[in-house]
C-alpha cells in the first residue's frame, strides 16, 4: 500500500461577477490545485488571486487548460486540429505560468479540463499535442491525466513526468473511462462512498466499476471536483481519514 497520495482540486473557476467554489477553504484539505486558465472559467483577476492564495496555503500550483468554451464550462467537445490544440494549451499554460513567475511561485503541473481531458484520454494525437505544448513550456512540468490513458503514454514517451489520476467523486466503467455525466450514477454524492473508493484505490490500486467488477488502476493523484456542492465536505473527510490511516497527503 502507498504511504502517501496527492489530493488535487480544480479551482479558480469563477469569472467576473460569477462565483463558483469555495477555493480558500478547500485549499486547507488538498495538496495540489488546478487553476482554470480563462477558456472554460477564470479570468486574469481570478487567476492572480488563486495563485496568491495557493502560495499562502502552500499547495502545488497547476494549470487547467480547456477547449475555448465558457458557455459550456469546457465540457463540450470541439473539433480542432492538433496544431490548434497545441496552441490553446501553450497559450493557457503560459498565462498561468507568467502569473506564477510574477509572484515568485513555481508552476508544478498541468491537467487538461473537461472535454479536452476526455479526448486526451482516448485520442493519441490530442494527447501528443497537449504533451508537446507542455514540454515546450517547461520539460519539468508534471502532466496529469486519466490513469491508463493515452495522455499518460504519450507524455512518458516525450520524457515528461506524469501523474496518473483517479477520482474520488466519479464512478468508472470497465474500460477505465469515467461514467459520462449524463448517466444517473456518474457522480458519487456521499462522503462515505467517496472515502471507501479512495481507500480502495490507494490500498489495492483498483476501483469497483458500475458493472460491479474490480478494475486495476495506477494512482498517483486523486481529484475532488471543486465545482461539486459536496467538494469541501469530501475534501475534509477524505484528508482526515487518510491521516487516520497513516497515509500522507502531499504533492506528486
Amino acid at each position: 500500500m502507498r504511504s502517501y497520495i496527492d489530493l488535487n482540486c480544480d479551482m479558480g473557476e469563477s469569472f467576473g461577477a460569477w462565483q463558483l467554489g469555495n477555493d480558500e477553504a478547500l485549499m486547507d484539505w488538498v495538496s495540489s490545485v488546478n487553476i482554470a486558465c480563462g477558456f472554460h472559467a477564470g479570468d486574469p483577476s481570478v487567476i492572480r488571486a488563486t495563485v496568491q492564495m495557493a502560495i499562502k496555503k502552500g499547495v502545488a500550483i497547476g494549470a487547467h487548460p480547456s477547449f475555448p468554451d465558457l458557455q459550456g464550462f469546457g465540457r463540450r467537445e470541439i473539433r480542432m486540429s492538433d496544431d490548434e490544440i497545441f496552441d490553446i494549451v501553450l497559450y493557457q499554460v503560459s498565462a498561468v505560468k507568467g502569473i506564477c513567475d510574477a509572484f515568485g511561485a513555481k508552476l508544478h503541473h498541468v491537467k487538461p479540463h473537461g472535454a479536452l481531458y476526455n479526448q486526451a484520454a482516448k485520442n493519441p494525437s490530442v494527447a501528443l499535442a497537449i504533451a508537446a505544448a507542455v514540454k515546450s513550456i517547461d520539460k519539468n512540468l508534471v502532466l496529469v491525466g486519466l490513469s491508463g490513458s493515452c495522455i499518460i503514454k504519450e507524455a512518458r514517451e516525450l520524457g515528461l513526468k506524469t501523474a496518473s489520476e483517479a477520482f474520488a467523486d466519479r464512478t468508472y466503467r470497465m474500460d477505465g473511462s469515467l461514467t459520462p455525466r449524463s448517466h444517473p450514477n456518474a457522480l458519487i454524492k456521499d462522503a462515505k462512498t467517496a472515502i471507501a473508493q479512495v481507500l480502495q484505490m490507494i490500498r489495492e490500486q483498483s476501483v469497483t466499476t458500475i458493472e460491479g467488477e474490480k478494475l486495476q488502476i495506477d494512482v498517483d493523484t486523486i481529484c475532488i471536483h471543486g465545482d461539486s456542492p459536496n467538494a469541501l465536505e469530501f475534501a475534509k473527510a477524505i484528508n482526515q481519514e487518510l491521516n487516520r490511516q497513516g497515509i500522507e497527503v502531499r504533492p506528486v
